[in-house]
């Protein structure tokens, strides 16, 4: 190939491109824009109301973490004097939590069409307070505000009464009050259940497991999951938390394949980009979960970009346990005793050590053909024979190992291993998939939607139509015939 030389017009002169600077907005106008998005909000939330429509309420309600991070003095100050009236006890409150003062304060004339933008903006408050940790005002905030949330009925009111009832749980948790807003929860989730009011159904369910969990009380937890009933039409966010809650109680009550069950629908019902805090706290009781069942959690997990830092110590675990090495495990959890503490998985982490030992056990089995119980002793890292000899007979009336102990000796003579198709095995594994195909055609069947029962009445009036058609042809034909006999 022959490189061919362009020659440029007399008239085209290189430019040199240069690095246009982009002006960053201002904190001004940033509060301007802000505030512009919040009033369109308020009107999406008026609509909502009028036009009793759900949908719009949760668009605003999608949009409270982006809001959130824009919230400012300057903002909350201009909301509170627009959309709270001066009638209102709460906006001398409110102005005063805010603290803040406009160079020129103009008149501003208040906007109200209804409590709703009210409620609204207050909330919005509370969180401003909340996340600058001043928790004294935003108890007081809250408690006004909840005051204000109990009587009203509308159901289109129902998601943002929801959220506020969270936010109002959250700041007594963060303020170590949780247990103070107990018996509110309680009678607002009867009277929400009576209402059938499906979002507040939900939340307030979520918001009472979550404080027995706080406080220790899976008994109680217990109790009140099995008198009462989750709304199957609840929003898949709050149904990835009750999954969660209840796998952690059916974990804490040692029913670890319920257990198992539920933290694996918390996880795919969760949001898959989002919520990242949440995906690591259920894998985190879900391999652990996994540990007391006897199986060996996926490594794929421990390689996932958003779980592998917060996931070390669980894998560290995973291996002390594989190995069935008790000197490892037991060096694993001092190590991350406090990160477990925190986290509250210690409790199940200290069970998993009789699976170390079953583990280091079957290791034994297969290696020797006869060892001493002293050297078991000595392998496993027990205090005697004795408590060897206790523990491999265990191992061998649970089904573990196929040996014999020969107690005059002290030894422990392993018999040949057994065909693994010829036991229950097999079987056993063949159920669990099966299980698990049944479970994800069963929740799939429940998140199918269908039409409404319009779209069947206009299919109804569309075949009474053509027979209609049908029937006007056929007397069209019929006159038809007659005219002709009359002129023959």
């Amino acid at each position: 190939m022959t490189q061919v030389a362009v020659k440029k017009p007399a008239d085209v002169v290189d430019v040199e491109m240069k690095d246009v600077e982009v002006k960053e907005p201002s904190q001004a106008e940033t509060d301007a824009l802000t505030y512009e998005d919040i009033r369109e909000q308020l009107q999406v939330i008026e609509k909502s109301v009028q036009n009793k429509e759900p949908r719009f309420m949760l668009r605003v309600l999608r949009q409270l973490a982006t809001t959130r991070r824009k919230l400012t003095p300057a903002v909350l100050y201009r909301l509170v004097r627009t959309y709270i009236p001066d009638s209102s006890s709460a906006k001398a409150q409110l102005l005063e939590f805010i603290a803040h003062k406009e160079p020129k304060e103009d008149a501003i004339k208040v906007i109200v069409k209804s409590g709703l933008p009210e409620i609204y903006v207050n909330l919005l408050v509370i969180i401003y307070l909340m996340d600058n940790t001043r928790l004294d005002q935003a108890i007081k905030c809250s408690d006004a505000l909840i005051s204000k949330v109990i009587p009203i009925t509308k159901p289109s009111f129902h998601m943002l009464a929801a959220r506020c009832f969270f936010y109002h749980s959250r700041v007594y948790e963060l303020s170590g009050r949780l247990h103070e807003v107990r018996t509110m929860l309680h009678a607002r989730l009867r009277t929400a259940t009576l209402r059938h009011d499906t979002e507040g159904q939900a939340m307030l369910l979520n918001l009472l497991l979550r404080n027995y969990i706080f406080y220790n009380l899976y008994e109680q937890a217990e109790k009140l999951i099995s008198k009462t009933t989750f709304p199957e039409n609840a929003n898949n966010n709050e149904s990835a938390r009750y999954l969660f809650y209840l796998g952690k109680i059916k974990a804490t009550q040692l029913d670890y394949s319920e257990a198992f069950k539920n933290l694996n629908q918390a996880i795919r019902k969760a949001p898959q980009t989002a919520a990242i805090g949440f995906k690591q706290a259920a894998t985190k009781l879900l391999v652990v979960v996994q540990l007391l069942l006897g199986e060996v959690p996926e490594r794929h997990i421990f390689r996932d970009p958003h779980l592998s830092t917060s996931l070390k110590p669980y894998l560290q675990l995973t291996q002390a346990v594989l190995a069935g090495d008790l000197a490892k495990f037991s060096v694993v959890i001092e190590a991350s005793r406090d990160k477990f503490q925190n986290e509250g998985t210690l409790t199940l982490i200290q069970r998993l050590r009789h699976n170390v030992i079953k583990t280091g056990i079957k290791s034994i089995a297969l290696s020797y053909s006869r060892i001493s119980l002293a050297g078991v002793a000595e392998k496993l890292q027990l205090d005697s024979p004795e408590d060897a000899e206790y523990i491999i007979a265990k191992a061998i009336r649970d089904g573990v190992i196929e040996a014999s102990i020969d107690h005059e000796n002290g030894y422990v003579q392993s018999r040949d291993s057994v065909d693994l198709y010829s036991t229950s095995e097999p079987l056993k594994s063949f159920h669990q998939r099966i299980r698990f195909c049944l479970d994800i055609h069963n929740g799939s069947i429940k998140a199918m939607r269908f039409p409404p029962r319009s779209y069947n009445d206009n299919l109804e009036d569309a075949q009474k139509q053509r027979e209609r058609e049908q029937q006007d042809l056929e007397y069209a034909k019929e006159i038809a015939e007659e005219e002709d006999d009359g002129m023959l």
